[in-house]
């Protein structure tokens, strides 16, 4: 009960924010019922906004509602499903950006997750550069044999552990409601959608778990001629503080500067659209939050991300999906794009796939007669996912956020080279991939990595084997044997069951000896 009511007045704090700041009046995805329409009329009186647009109003009150619900705008970016296209569109533009705290906590943290001060880890220790929900960034720099080195250390923010726990339990006490009471919400899977919020945010706030995404980033990249990641500084890195290779670089949000430094923005532009399949597709493992703040030019011309918090992993079925997909698009097979969704399991087998096959066409077609420039792999995804709603597909988190960071992406690959041929592009990747495993050579290597599972479970199988003859035979030569203890068990069983057939006849003859008294 005192939970309901704290989340009940937390809520309530949210919704006076929202309707001050005139959030309450954006288009609503779904028609609202009367009774909820009235409302937003009545709220709509408090109304004072202090930006113009949607997009800043709903900005403006995520910030001063604090890390969670900034956290919970971008992670709704991902969800055109249940926020709207048209709103999903305007939080992807929300930074995450929020004022840094104090020096002092900073150092604390410091000390308090490395085991020493600050002045000892590290030869200088500077101001924060850089502050968002979870964490801010400082410059600090290091002794060695060549002389000073650069190094960026992440720090966490200190209770911000504590206050998305306790704003994240009342968004699954919504989600929970709202699932209990609406069939759109439980189609949507509100409840689902929090616990992906609560999973990616815990995991966040462990920068430990960050260095490892670094880690492994590196070790698929190593051979990769433009890209690169920042080299982790593991003994100065811990639960709350990551410190890792400084990065002098570009970002790729300063046009000017690229263009200065004579570099080939076409080029980039590609390399930018062709990393994000490469991991993607080759990897399974992607960086799911490439905004130009996050992507820079190294001196080596490079491609370098920085913030690693949220990443994407898909299977090897969601590869092939997407790869099948992509490569549909591009040779205009609509029926084998529409096979994929079915052998994913992603379409319910009830529909008919010509039926899904047209729907794709009516995407596809439209697309494939403009202009190179014109032309968006991810609105093409976001229509894909509009129309599958038709077939009954459920929500794909893990393909929602390669949609989201697919548009991201795309921005920033635009925004360099305005007429690029996303298919062009794409094109070489996604075929490289399905070549590979999807032709002849993939599939004997599958078949090889099927054998060799087989031949490495035959010992495993066999001494089975000979446990189950052992067992057969003890049972045919000396009969089932049971244990003590089991034995006891049915013989209480037994006696159970034989009181109560003994109680339910003498309540049959009493019932008899009545019916029987009664009727002379």
């Amino acid at each position: 009960m005192i939970s309901a009511l704290s989340h009940l007045a937390r809520l309530a704090r949210a919704g006076f924010v929202f309707a001050r700041e005139g959030v309450l009046g954006i288009p609503y995805p779904v028609p609202l019922p009367w009774s909820a329409k009235l409302a937003v009329k009545l709220a709509r009186l408090i109304e004072r906004p202090t930006g113009t647009s949607a997009e800043h109003r709903l900005s403006t009150a995520l910030g001063r509602l604090g890390p969670a619900y900034v956290k919970l705008g971008q992670f709704l970016a991902t969800r055109p499903d249940v926020v709207g296209v048209t709103l999903a569109r305007d939080l992807e533009s929300l930074q995450d950006k929020m004022p840094p705290f104090p020096q002092a906590e900073a150092e604390a943290v410091v000390q308090t997750s490395l085991g020493k001060p600050p002045r000892e880890a590290y030869t200088t220790f500077g101001p924060a550069v850089a502050a968002a929900s979870i964490a801010q960034v400082h410059r600090a720099e290091l002794t060695t044999a060549d002389g000073r080195k650069p190094v960026a250390v992440k720090v966490l923010r200190p209770d911000v552990e504590r206050r998305f726990r306790t704003d994240v339990d009342a968004f699954s006490f919504v989600a929970y409601y709202g699932e209990k009471f609406s069939a759109e919400a439980r189609r949507l899977r509100l409840i689902e959608t929090v616990n992906t919020l609560r999973r990616s945010v815990a995991i966040e706030m462990d920068l430990r778990l960050e260095a490892a995404a670094l880690s492994e980033m590196a070790e698929n990249t190593k051979a990769d001629p433009d890209f690169r990641v920042p080299a982790v500084d593991w003994d100065r890195t811990a639960k709350d503080v990551l410190t890792l290779e400084w990065i002098d670089g570009t970002p790729l949000n300063d046009r000017a500067r690229l263009e200065t430094l004579g570099l080939d923005l076409k080029k980039l532009a590609a390399a930018v659209i062709q990393t994000f399949l490469r991991h993607a597709l080759r990897d399974g493992f992607f960086h799911a939050d490439m905004h130009p703040g996050n992507l820079f030019v190294d001196g080596e011309g490079k491609l370098t991300a920085v913030d690693f918090g949220i990443m994407g992993r898909l299977g090897p079925k969601e590869r092939r999906f997407l790869a099948e997909i992509l490569y549909g698009f591009i040779t205009r097979n609509y029926r084998r794009t529409a096979e994929v969704h079915f052998e994913a399991g992603y379409v319910p087998p009830k529909h008919s796939v010509d039926d899904f096959a047209q729907a794709i066409r009516a995407i596809g077609e439209p697309i494939h007669n403009r202009t190179a420039e014109d032309i968006s792999m991810a609105k093409l995804l976001t229509l894909l996912f509009e129309v599958t709603s038709l077939f009954d597909m459920r929500t794909r988190p893990e393909l929602l956020l390669l949609q989201k960071t697919m548009v991201v992406v795309e921005g920033v690959a635009r925004s360099l080279d305005p007429r690029l041929d996303m298919w062009s592009v794409s094109e070489p990747v996604v075929r490289e991939w399905m070549e590979r495993h999807l032709g002849p050579a993939g599939r004997l290597e599958d078949a090889a990595k099927d054998a060799t599972s087989f031949l490495a479970g035959v010992p495993s199988l066999m001494s089975r084997g000979a446990v189950l003859v052992e067992q057969l035979d003890a049972i045919t030569r000396d009969g089932l044997v049971l244990a003590p203890e089991t034995v006891t068990a049915i013989g209480q069983a037994e006696a159970r069951r034989n009181r109560w057939t003994a109680i339910a006849l003498w309540a049959i003859a009493l019932l008899l000896a009545w019916i029987v008294w009664r009727t002379f």
